[in-house]
This record gives structure tokens, sequence and C-alpha cells, in this order.
């Protein structure tokens, strides 16, 4: 056998001891775990980003050693011109094989937002723009345009969006957000109303809604919230006038100090249900699902009053006549005095 012959075989044999080599690191590399804490880590892939600047970056944060090999893996599956652009929380023991999927999948990291009930449209918006992750669009100010993007039939938005967790990839839009609580909104609405108390004076759903935000501001109670609707279904029914804090306080809006006058109570507005009969013009705030249950079912009865206690727990006392209401108003006046708040 001539010597180059050798030369040729033993380059052979070593070229495939070297091949088999890199097939083992290859498999070894796909399913060791990549290096993160045990509290994962995140990770943006930009928009337009290509898998090279993905793959090298990622190994500049140590999170893989071999960004060859991960390009390599990409275009053997066929996958590395289908990642995702967004921001994703790497987990602890993901190997790059699962990584890649995660990229392409686009199993972005989602952050939450919880809209509060009994918030204002106007705290709703200020919230939203407070937000780190959440793209700001718009301002208060710009509602009109947001109904129309909503295509509502409201004429204002308050009350329009759902109390609750919202989950959602960072530079999500204000209005997104938005979009989705009102959704879930119109179906809460929707299907309660289906389910409603046939003998309401209440005509349409959005009427629900405005007496549904009422409650919500009225109590923290749960076990209370039906029987406020009673008080308030009754005096409805009756053509008294609602006589309730709460939409005074709207109707001033942000010029209120926290302290409702005399004065505040005897000022008309849309808004004032101590000088005007019936429900106000819009909700005044965000109502829960429980407080809309409430607004449709309320509980039986001939109480026509309420007042708080005074007690420090949110509780109200309930009366059946005026002359009931004024000892329970001057109970709770009492009771203030007593500690120390005029």
């Amino acid at each position: 056998m001539s010597r180059l012959l050798r030369c040729i075989l033993a380059l052979t044999a070593l070229a495939g001891i070297v091949g088999l080599l890199l097939v083992v690191q290859f498999n070894q590399f796909l399913k060791t775990p990549v290096s993160v804490q045990d509290s994962g880590s995140s990770f943006e892939i930009r928009p337009g980003m290509a898998f090279r600047q993905v793959s090298d970056e990622l190994a500049a944060r140590r999170v893989i050693d071999s960004p060859t090999f991960f390009r390599a893996y990409a275009r053997l599956v066929g996958k590395a011109g289908n990642i995702q652009a967004g921001e994703y929380e790497i987990q602890a023991g993901i190997t790059p094989r699962e990584l890649l999927d995660v990229f392409v999948k686009g199993s972005v990291q989602l952050y939450s937002f919880t809209i509060i009930e009994g918030w204002t449209f106007r705290e709703l918006v200020t919230a939203l723009a407070k937000d780190p992750v959440v793209e700001k669009s718009m301002e208060f100010e710009d509602w009109p345009a947001l109904l129309e993007s909503l295509q509502s039939d409201a004429t204002h938005p308050e009350g329009l969006f759902f109390p609750e967790t919202y989950r959602f990839p960072k530079g999500t839009r204000d209005v997104d957000v938005l979009r989705q609580a009102n959704e879930l909104m119109q179906a809460t609405l929707a299907s309660e109303w289906s389910d409603r108390d046939e003998s309401l004076p209440l005509t349409t759903p959005y009427e629900a809604l405005i007496l549904a935000s009422i409650i919500e501001k009225e109590t923290a109670l749960a076990s209370e919230r039906p029987r406020i609707s009673g008080v308030f279904v009754r005096r409805l029914q009756q053509r008294m006038r609602l006589q309730t804090d709460p939409t005074v306080i709207y109707g001033i809006g942000v010029d209120f100090d926290g302290n409702l006058t005399r004065r505040d109570l005897r000022t008309d507005s849309p808004y004032n249900t101590y000088t005007r009969g019936g429900l106000p013009p819009t909700p005044i705030a965000m109502p829960g699902q429980a407080a809309i249950r409430a607004a449709l079912h309320p509980t039986p009865g001939s109480e026509l009053y309420f007042v708080a206690t005074g007690l420090g727990d949110g509780s109200h006392k309930f009366s059946d006549t005026k002359a009931e209401h004024d000892a329970a108003v001057q109970e709770f006046l009492a009771r203030r005095r007593k500690a120390g708040i005029q």
C-alpha cells in the first residue's frame, strides 16, 4: 500500500472520528439544559432580528455555549426563519431544542394588568399610562375615538370595561387592553341580562349597567349588594329619587375635594340624584359581575333607605320609613362624633 493511500485512509478515519465527535457534541448540546438562573431569564427577540443575531446574543449572555450548533439545528429542522419577535421568559431546565420551539411558537412572556371594581374610566386610563409594559397610545380626552373604534353605541366610556386581570405581551397598546375589557363587559352584561328578574323597572342592559355601577360605589360588602339594589329598585318603581351620594360626587368630577356638602347636594347636575329622578345618564364606575348580578336580582322587601353604620366595617343600616332612617342617620353621626370625626 502506497504512502499516499495510507495517508488518505488515515485522514478519512480521522475525519470520521472528528465527525462522530461532532455528532456526539451536537446531540449533547441539544439535550443539555441552557444556562439560566433557577428563576429563569428574560430574552427579547426584536422585530427584524436575524437568527444569527439571536444565537450570537444567547451565546454572549452564556445562555447557550455554541451558537454554531444552535444555528445548525435550526437550519436542519427548517425553523431558522420562523422565529417570532417578542419578549420570552427562558425557564430553567429548558433545552436548546425546546427553546427553539418556544421562539417558533411565539410563546412570549405575558404580563398582567388588573382593572379594579369601582374604578372610573379616568382612573383606568391613568393606571394604564403608568404601567411600564403597556404602550400608551391615547389620553383620557381621546375617548370619543376609542368608542368609535369599539363600534360602541354608548355616548360615554364610563362603565364599559369589565374589572378583571388581563394578560398580554410587552408592548401591547392601551387601546387593545381596553378592547379586551370592553368585549368581556359586553359578554358578561348580556349573559346576566338574559337571566334577569323580569319585574325590574329597567328596560335595557345599559340601564342595568348604570344601576350596577351605583351599587358598586355604595358598598364593598358582597352581602349588601342585592339588598341595596332592592332599595334602589323600589325607589325607581315608586318614582322616588335615588338620593345616592356617589352619583353627586361623580358629577362634581375632578373638582371634588373629598367633602360632600349640602350645597353639593342642592346643586343640580345630570348626575345629582337628589335633584333629579330616575337613573343618571351613564354609569359612574366600572361595576364587577357581582354588582351587575345584584342589580338584576335585587333582594325583595320593603326597605327604602340605608345609611352607613359607622362601625368601621363598611356596613349599612336599612330602614323602611323616613323616621327610622332619620334615627339611623343620627346614630351614625353620634358614632362619628364619638370617634372625633366631624
